[in-house]
């Protein structure tokens, strides 16, 4: 690669991490998770390590954290508050306490004592003390000068105003982390994205009295400037620190050897799940003071500490309860209550346990220590059960057979291709008879791909359902107005607004009528096929007078399962009614055939991102309208990528891999417009 491309890849991931570190640290609303960031960061000090020419003033090899915030006062650190490197695993801490030994040339004969510390995943704040007053409280801001937040961190009452202890030192900047305990963050739901989005947007508020209303937390870990602190350990200070007032981490240890840094690693991990803060690793510090001296610093981080960090995509958590739902199609599916968890930035607290079959298979129980794991768009699933850790009186998890909604009876249908009966137990409720089949397929029918209602979100098919506004979903297009805007939350705009969203979905393409039904096994490209070989509302109504359910065997891509799901649908009266009042409520577009020589010919797309001005839904409605087709994986039979705000990283690297042409929004509607 020559020099040129080397300072473009570089300069790139300059930009990129900059972007990331205004996002995590301004914005309090971080966009890729800890893992993601730290490779990024781990490959632009690789490239500077390889190549002398690459220098830049936002290299994190210079900065720590982000500039401070223009609305509060920007005061310098009197000593640098320093970034730290990070270790992944046990190759990571052996490199780490080699490049020690060598700096000492040691070659091994020292026995190095640790202190182990627990990390919060808060927001660090530093604290300067004169005579033993508090007077100046900064955030990190960029590691060199922080934010002025003294009157926001007055108002908690974790940290001391004065400290009259004799051998509290005369000047001192006492430095800790700010956070927000799990129970106390359940209180705040709705407000922020977890707990360390509360912490820094409860410490950036202009009003105090704001800040105070937030239950705010401090432990504190370390100092910066000090005259007059007697103490050579570590370990000393933080027993210092407890007696002068401040709250220390109660899972601090003192260790000897990687190897038993690694077992307090493995044993604070699993207990993760039943603290009530998130902690994110464990940072590991040279307990001797003395050395920490003769160490120093590699630019903005020291020698003689290093952050351990836990796996972005997993932790440790408690099954409080486990619940059953039902879903659209009648499927019973458990889901663990879990005591909540920050997994990659965000806050578990359910995870899917898939079927009554997995729950056997891992012998999962109410009370059971657990394995979580999130990953990219994944619904956090349980991975394993700590079986050490398990109560003696746990009991085996029983799977309901009766619906939970309805008292049904559940079954498990017969596959006739795999010759086994399904994993999924399903209620044998037809439908609207079931209250949470009949929810869930409101849902549905209001959904984007359906009829896509502005405004009528899932929330609000819940709460009008309590409030008995509709069972059906041809009550929606009966809604008595006047009632909504008497209700908390509701007024004369949002009503409507409200209205005019409904009224003008009124008109909808036969296709999406079909598939807002609800059918089991008719998704929306079912939906499509059958649209086009009845073409009209009315042909569709006919089936239940004519019976030819099989003629429907005929149309490609429509097997036995898709009928029956259709005939079963007909055979049930509420569904009958509803098709009927529908019918006279709705005007259903006929069908449109799609040309056979458009545009797109032969041409397959997909779509990444969010497009702008136009939903996705209408997008692959232009592209079938021209003949194109839409696929739903990366291969070599995908001919262009189509790419909005925010699209998969993944989709567009596998893109480039199968040579696969990658078009903005603007490129794909220029293409269009060819045709006009």
């Amino acid at each position: 690669m020559t020099r040129k491309k080397i300072e473009k890849e570089y300069y790139k991931k300059i930009k990129k991490l900059t972007k990331l570190n205004k996002f995590y640290y301004e914005k309090n609303n971080p966009i890729v998770d800890d893992k993601e960031y730290d490779i990024l960061k781990k490959s632009i000090l690789k490239l500077e390590s390889e190549h002398s020419y690459l220098k830049s003033e936002n290299s994190p090899s210079v900065i720590v954290g982000f500039k401070p915030s223009k609305n509060f006062r920007k005061v310098p650190h009197r000593v640098p508050m320093l970034s730290l490197a990070n270790a992944f695993d046990q190759n990571d801490l052996n490199n780490f306490e080699k490049k020690i030994m060598n700096y000492l040339n040691q070659k091994n004969r020292l026995e190095i004592e640790y202190s182990a510390e627990p990390k919060i995943d808060g927001i660090s704040a530093s604290l300067s003390y004169k005579d033993g007053n508090f007077i100046t409280g900064l955030s990190r801001g960029d590691g060199r000068e922080g934010e002025d937040i003294t009157e926001n961190l007055k108002t908690i009452n974790d940290i001391p105003q004065k400290i009259s202890s004799k051998d509290f030192p005369e000047d001192i900047e006492i430095r800790g982390e700010i956070f927000i305990q799990n129970n106390d963050f359940k209180k705040l739901t709705g407000k922020f994205a977890n707990p360390r989005n509360a912490a820094s947007g409860s410490l950036r508020q202009k009003n105090p009295l704001e800040t105070k209303k937030i239950p705010l937390k401090f432990i504190a870990y370390t100092f910066g400037y000090e005259k007059g602190l007697k103490i050579n350990k570590q370990s000393e200070f933080l027993k210092k620190l407890k007696e002068w007032g401040f709250k220390t981490n109660p899972l601090n240890k003192t260790i000897k050897s990687v190897k038993n840094l690694m077992k307090n690693y493995h044993e604070v991990e699993n207990r993760r799940g039943s603290l009530d803060f998130d902690i994110d690793g464990i940072v590991y510090k040279i307990n001797d003071f003395q050395l920490q001296k003769r160490l120093g610093n590699i630019a903005n981080a020291p020698r003689w500490a290093i952050a351990h960090k836990f796996s972005a995509n997993n932790g440790i958590s408690k099954i409080e309860n486990i619940e059953i739902q039902v879903g659209r199609t009648g499927a019973l599916t458990p889901v663990a209550k879990i005591r909540p968890i920050n997994i990659g930035g965000v806050v578990v607290s359910n995870a899917t346990l898939h079927n009554e079959e997995e729950i056997i298979r891992k012998d999962i129980r109410v009370g059971d220590t657990v394995l979580i794991e999130r990953a990219g768009d994944v619904i956090p699933h349980v991975i394993s059960v700590d079986l050490k850790q398990r109560n003696n009186k746990s009991k085996k998890f029983v799977f309901p057979i009766s619906c939970p909604s309805c008292g049904s009876k559940t079954i498990k249908e017969y596959n006739s291709i795999t010759k086994k009966e399904d994993a999924v137990r399903r209620c044998t409720s037809e439908g609207f008879e079931c209250e949470k089949i009949a929810i869930e397929k409101i849902k549905h029918f209001v959904s984007k791909e359906a009829f896509n209602i502005d405004g009528f979100g899932k929330k609000i098919v819940e709460n009008f359902w309590k409030l008995n506004l509709i069972r059906l979903p041809q009550d929606i297009f009966k809604l008595d107005f006047t009632v909504i805007e008497n209700l908390d939350g509701w007024g004369k705009q949002s009503v409507s607004n409200l209205k005019y969203s409904i009224n003008i979905k009124k008109t909808i393409p036969f296709e999406k009528f079909i598939f807002a039904l609800g059918i089991r096994h008719i998704g929306l490209e079912n939906a499509k096929l059958i649209s086009k070989n009845l073409i009209s509302i009315k042909n569709f109504l006919l089936l239940s007078k004519t019976k030819k359910f099989n003629d429907l065997i005929n149309i490609d891509g429509i097997g036995e399962t898709q009928i029956n799901s259709i005939r079963n649908f007909f055979s049930n009266n509420i569904n009958l009614k509803m098709l009927k009042e529908l019918n006279e409520l709705l005007d259903i577009k006929d069908a449109v055939l799609s040309k056979s020589n458009g545009l797109f010919t032969n041409k397959t797309f997909m779509i990444t991102g969010k497009l702008e001005g136009i939903s996705r839904a209408e997008a692959k409605s232009v592209i079938e309208e021209n003949s194109g087709s839409i696929i739903s994986n990366v291969s070599k039979k995908l001919d262009y990528l189509i790419i909005g705000e925010k699209p998969t990283k993944r989709k567009i690297d596998l893109a480039k891999d199968f040579k696969v042409k990658i078009l903005s929004q603007d490129e794909w509607l220029n293409m269009l417009n060819k045709t006009s």
